[in-house]
């Protein structure tokens, strides 16, 4: 097997070995026959909303498994074929069959991705907070630059995008959104940007043009569906409400109507502005901190399961997960998992999917990068 060839078979048993040790292979067998099982028998569908869910399982369960089953056999008949061609001196069968194992590494990196979105809430429509850091002016023009960039990415998707929040900044960009992004696995992709992220450039509001370092916060939590108790105490919580205001300042209604919930025991605090009736602001704003809470217990279990655990940190140096540095060049570099691009303005027009895609396999094979800070 030529060099090239090796290449394209070690990328595509990579992949799928990533995705065999994700659904902890041995044990996903038996569940998708103990699921066929299930399926066979008439008393499950007595009780329509436990065969839904059994059935969206299987279904997701099925697609991971017969994807690696088939990357696997069409690797095997690539491989045949430029053997046939190298036994027969045949350069045109062994060119075919390379350029087969080429797109089908493409493909089995792609398939891996979208085999790795099988977490208990990864298919959910997502909530995603922009907060700016300490800085002013500078740390909130550069949150609305972020909200901006996983706008984008969100519609490269086919995503639909709600402000469901929106607090802006005294002179320019924002202290704060809210982004509620809906569409399939939504939760899936964007819960990997949750962290601190970092700008370096030369600053527009800098009259002697000096080069300022910003810092903002993403924070990514799933809609959960109706069937999900999360129980609240009601004597936990500080409602408050306050004038609702739009992008710029203007006032969305002149009525008190957005409103502000804090979950006294964890600190945890939900805004909704979205509606012009408080009643629903409130019922979104719930919907919302009961989301916070479901995606802090699943934090836990993931963090029980890698033995690790990570609180969440102030917005500052030592704390971000990618820096974007557009001056005195240009370089966006994740740090967890060495990702870069050199294109930060793509990046920030929301091409985003290599760096999701990274991290989601780290949070599989659980190694960690070693890279230097970006200065």
């Amino acid at each position: 097997m030529r060099a090239e060839g090796q290449a394209h078979i070690d990328r595509i048993e990579a992949a799928l070995a990533l995705v065999r040790k994700f659904l902890d292979w041995d044990r996903a067998l038996r569940r998708l026959d103990e699921l066929n099982a299930r399926v066979e028998d008439s008393k499950l569908w007595d009780n329509p909303k436990e065969a839904e869910a059994v059935m969206r399982e299987r279904r997701r369960l099925d697609a991971a498994v017969g994807t690696v089953r088939q990357i696997e056999q069409e690797m095997a008949d690539a491989i045949e074929f430029v053997e046939l061609g190298e036994a027969e001196g045949d350069d045109a069968t062994i060119e075919e069959g390379l350029t087969t194992l080429a797109a089908l590494a493409d493909r089995a990196d792609a398939d891996k991705v979208q085999a790795l979105l099988a977490g208990e809430a990864d298919a959910n429509d997502a909530y995603l907070e922009v907060h700016a850091g300490a800085g002013g002016t500078e740390s909130q023009d550069w949150a609305e630059m972020l909200q901006r960039m996983y706008t984008r990415w969100a519609e490269r998707h086919g995503y639909k995008v709600e402000l469901v929040e929106y607090h802006a900044g005294e002179q320019a960009g924002i202290k704060s959104a809210t982004l509620l992004i809906k569409g399939e696995n939504a939760y899936g992709y964007a819960k990997t940007e949750s962290g601190v992220h970092r700008l370096v450039r030369i600053s527009p509001y800098d009259s002697s043009a000096r080069r300022h370092t910003s810092f903002s916060s993403i924070w990514v939590y799933p809609v959960i569906d109706d069937d999900i108790d999360i129980e609240i105490n009601p004597a936990d919580l500080k409602i408050d409400t306050y004038r609702a205001s739009g992008a710029g300042g203007q006032h969305v209604n002149t009525t008190d109507s957005a409103v502000r919930i804090t979950h006294v025991p964890t600190g945890i605090i939900v805004a909704s502005q979205i509606d012009r009736s408080q009643h629903k602001n409130r019922a979104t704003a719930m919907n919302m901190l009961k989301a916070r809470l479901y995606e802090a217990e699943l934090a836990k279990r993931e963090a029980e399961a890698s033995g690790e655990y990570a609180a969440k940190t102030d917005i500052g140096w030592g704390h971000q997960i990618r820096s974007y540095v557009l001056q005195p060049y240009q370089l966006v570099k994740d740090l967890r998992t060495g990702v870069t691009s050199t294109a930060p303005d793509d990046v920030l027009d929301g091409a985003l999917d290599p760096f999701m895609a990274a991290a989601l396999s780290q949070r599989v094979t659980g190694e960690k990068v070693a890279v230097e800070d970006v200065d």
